[in-house]
């Protein structure tokens, strides 16, 4: 069974983007950038990865899941196809049709998806956002790795966005960098 991880950057209070959706104050240190290439290299977009010595196949991942919003930026540099080195899925009940073959719209019943692709053979599944469907899918979710920012933003998107109803995780690894990036991984319990 494929497992399904929740890779995201948040501040200290919690948010992983400003209230419209920008996430431009997040800072970008070497050391940060360091982290990213070396313990999850899939999770950097196909665009950025020859820049920082990418050229191999997938260590973690072979899907990605995200949101319609999380995929916006990249539609709006031109990018069609993000996570080109991955099977690409976008949760959205608004797109009409996706604007690249190599990019699938997921409209309908989103945990029947993770749960088909879950049961496939291959790497694992990046969930690389937004706090919407993070929160629909939190049933479904195996591991948490969160870069907790030192930044506090005040208010802003959550990291999840759910009716009430508690998980439990287990801490089984936290990674401090000298910017005051803090790494915690959690497993579903």
């Amino acid at each position: 069974m494929r497992k399904l991880t929740y890779y995201i950057g948040m501040t200290i209070d919690g948010f992983i983007a400003a209230p419209d959706g920008a996430a431009d104050f997040f800072p970008v240190t070497q050391d940060a950038i360091d982290c990213i290439r070396d313990d999850y290299p899939d999770t950097l977009p196909s665009h950025s990865r020859p820049q920082l010595g990418l050229n191999d196949g997938n260590r973690d991942f072979d899907t990605v899941v995200q949101g319609r919003v999380t995929y916006e930026p990249a539609l709006e540099i031109g990018v069609t196809s993000p996570y080109a080195h991955m099977r690409q899925y976008v949760v959205s009940g608004s797109i009409a049709g996706s604007p690249d073959p190599a990019v699938e719209i997921v409209a309908g019943d989103v945990l029947a998806k993770i749960r088909e692709l879950k049961a496939e053979d291959g790497k694992g599944i990046y969930l690389a956002g937004g706090a919407r469907l993070a929160g629909a899918l939190l049933p479904e979710i195996d591991e948490l790795v969160i870069k907790v920012y030192p930044v506090v933003a005040g208010s802003g998107i959550p990291l999840f966005t759910a009716d009430f109803s508690p998980a439990y995780f287990e801490l089984t690894g936290t990674r401090a960098l000298d910017s005051g990036m803090v790494v915690l991984t959690y497993v579903r319990k």
